[in-house]
């Protein structure tokens, strides 16, 4: 009994080993990070980490891009917002031989921010553009990037500095608080804006009133040469 006793403590004592050893080898990677915009597409009602990089990528007509700067290591940190399509892009009007793709970037968090610099709001824009377009030209068709070594490092001016750094020791939350995208006005739209109909009851058009008055002195001009050379000839 006491043999079998002492199996039992060792065997309990070399799992309670593994065990251990896996929580400390399991809380050394969580605590290293790295700080960078992530690249998402809104799949089934939530945002999915992208399979292919943003150059490698072509959205279709009705497609919803995000992008979401902050410090994460294994699990993504995607966009605080919804990639709601009909919001960000229900007002803009279809053109022959383009698409609409709806683009949401979330420059994140203040505790995610390199140091010195702040974060502005999560904005939500419409992009009309060609129907081969890929993920980074629709990206581009908004602002500025920040390209390094093939990396997305800025959007618009943010960060100003640094790319894919490393960060020790990260505090990743469970979950964010959402936020409310700032609707920017669509990109990329050729449509010319309606003319406004014109009013008869204005008059006679400027361009119009000019030729009357062109052909007037043509014509008197005309009608003195000839009264002229009529005199010469008596």
């Amino acid at each position: 009994m006491t043999a079998h006793r002492r199996t039992l403590r060792l065997v309990l004592s070399l799992l309670a080993g593994l065990l251990l050893a896996g929580t400390v080898a399991t809380s050394a990677r969580a605590e290293d990070g790295y700080r960078f915009w992530g690249y998402y597409q809104w799949t089934a009602g939530q945002w999915a980490f992208s399979q292919k990089g943003a150059d490698a990528t072509v959205p279709a007509d009705g497609a919803v891009e995000g992008w979401r700067f902050a410090v994460g290591g294994a699990k993504p940190r995607v966009p605080r917002a919804a990639g709601d399509f009909a919001a960000i892009c229900g007002k803009t009007p279809t053109e022959s031989g383009k698409k609409r793709v709806a683009l949401v970037v979330d420059p994140g968090t203040p505790e995610d921010a390199v140091s010195g610099e702040t974060p502005g709001q999560a904005t939500g824009t419409c992009v009309v553009t060609a129907t081969a377009s890929t993920g980074a030209q629709i990206l581009a068709a908004t602002g500025p990037e920040r390209i390094e070594k093939g990396l997305t490092c800025g959007i618009n001016g943010y960060p100003a500095k640094g790319c894919g750094d490393q960060v020790k020791n990260i505090k990743v939350p469970a979950t964010d608080t959402p936020v409310t995208l700032e609707l920017k006005s669509a990109v990329g739209s050729t449509a010319a804006p309606a003319s406004p109909a014109s009013d008869s009851s204005s008059g006679t058009p400027w361009t119009g009133i000019i030729i009357a008055i062109v052909v007037v002195v043509l014509l008197a001009g005309g009608g003195l040469l000839i009264n002229r050379r009529r005199t010469a000839a008596k």
